[in-house]
């Protein structure tokens, strides 16, 4: 039987080798397929027989498997495009595929799949596929809270539709206001010729005495604020000082009088909100409300509440200008004009869908027209007990089965974005690879070209 067992030794070397050579055929093709993971061959020895003692035994055959390299990160690079994704560290991405198109929606199937191919783009429909045709899920993201909405992925898509307007609630105001103001009407001698203009009075400015007011005010900054329906308002503020301090008895403080611009009302040109006093120190002390209909000092004593803002014929309602934090203050400066000034407000009007891209945390952010960025989706990743147990599908994709375990989507690495994981096929070790087995392959089949030679000797003998 030593010939015929050498044969059958050499033909199961021949099949390993051809195994092997097939996956390295493979690793090959698939060198520049993004987020493939190669194939490596294992050979293992089969016993053919033997007696008990090492002189009695013979060399079996052999028998080639498959070995999963799926922990071996393939080369992170960088690209340019918004939606691409690479993971450093383990996961795999959440996909499935689509099954049909109703009604000219795409449904979907019911598996689910895992990928390490990030090379996902959006689609007409909103849908961030790769280019195996793998559809990208995720959680969604609660649009108050930003917290993800329950714990099963739902497949990706951010549609077409305009963000809504938020109107402005708030108006955060900081500026420092010269102890001496540099109006046009101010000597620079006499601090009460900085003052307002008696011919102003008090309450509204109206039209009529808008040029005085002018000449006895200093600007205050200006912002564009937004109402219900996302209509922009131009907001212009203005200060006048009307009292210098005087340390008494009785004490006086510096006072000022905040002024809004009406944006053309045919009686006041500028609505008077507030008078603002400041200590001695340059801090804000007290505030009292003005004349403008609806101004209010808010609830927290450090900003004024206007019901209803009307500006150029256009309403907005309850819109608040803080000073939180000692925001406003009242220190000298020798221009005599309001520095530092900022106002930020918290409105914006509707907005188009602009952009998809993908943040560092690993979530999908949906920029508008409006200059807003709005989180949408989370995207997990996937980790496996034994994710070398995963069945291989099309597309550099993967299935899970009974020995590779559920999926765990609570950890994995870090999401990448604009960046790609490139296959962990290398062409100078495949090449290596393919020589050696070339070689093992030639010797397997000389092993049997001259157990055929021996037969026929064995053969001739009789003859």
């Amino acid at each position: 039987m030593g010939i015929y067992g050498a044969i059958n030794s050499a033909v199961s070397g021949l099949a390993a080798q051809a195994k092997a050579l097939e996956n390295i055929s493979g690793n090959v093709a698939n060198s520049q397929t993004t987020g493939y993971k190669r194939l490596d061959t294992t050979f293992s020895d089969l016993v053919s027989g033997g007696g008990s003692k090492q002189a009695q035994q013979v060399s079996g055959t052999t028998f080639a498997t498959s070995r999963a390299t799926n922990t071996v990160q393939g080369d992170i690079t960088s690209v340019d495009v918004d939606t691409y994704m690479a993971i450093n560290g383990p996961g795999y991405f959440v996909v499935t595929k689509a099954s049909d198109v109703v009604d000219g929606s795409t449904t979907f199937a019911d598996e689910t799949y895992y990928t390490r191919a990030g090379d996902f783009e959006r689609d007409k429909e909103g849908y961030l596929i790769n280019s195996s045709g793998y559809y990208l899920q995720g959680f969604p993201l609660d649009p108050n809270t930003g917290n993800a909405i329950g714990d099963n992925p739902t497949v990706i898509q951010i549609e077409n539709q305009p963000l809504a307007a938020s109107a402005t609630t708030a108006v955060d105001y900081q500026a420092n206001l010269p102890r001496v103001p540099a109006t046009n009407d101010y000597d620079g001698t006499d601090e009460s010729t900085a003052l307002l203009n008696a011919t102003v009075g008090a309450g509204n400015v109206a039209v009529a005495n808008e040029a005085d007011f002018l000449n006895s005010s200093i600007s205050g900054g200006s912002i564009t604020i937004y109402n219900q329906n996302g209509t922009a308002m131009p907001v212009e503020v203005r200060y006048a000082k009307t009292a210098n301090y005087d340390a008494g008895p009785p004490v006086v403080e510096d006072a000022w009088t905040m002024y809004i611009g009406t944006g053309g009302d045919a009686t006041d040109a500028w609505y008077d909100v507030g008078t603002i006093q400041f200590d001695d120190t340059g801090e804000m002390t007290t505030l009292t409300a003005g004349a403008m209909a609806g101004s209010a000092v808010n609830g927290s004593g450090d900003g004024f509440t206007i019901s209803s803002l009307t500006i150029g014929g256009t309403t907005a309602a309850n819109v608040e200008f803080s000073f939180a934090d000692g925001s406003l203050t009242q220190y000298s400066d020798k221009d005599g004009r309001a520095s530092s000034v900022s106002l930020d407000q918290d409105g914006f009007p509707a907005g188009e869908l602009t952009g998809v891209a993908v943040d560092a945390s690993g979530r999908v952010i949906a920029s508008y027209s409006n200059n807003q960025q709005r989180p949408v989706y989370q995207i997990p990743l996937a980790t496996f007990q034994a994710e070398q147990d995963l069945q291989r599908v099309d597309g550099a994709a993967f299935a899970a089965t009974a020995g590779s375990g559920d999926a765990d989507l609570s950890g994995g690495g870090q999401i990448l974005a604009k960046k790609v994981e490139l296959s962990n096929a290398d062409i100078a070790d495949e090449f290596s690879k393919l020589i050696i087995t070339q070689q093992a392959y030639s010797a397997n089949s000389r092993i049997v070209t001259s157990a055929d030679e021996m037969l026929d000797d064995a053969l001739n003998m009789v003859r």
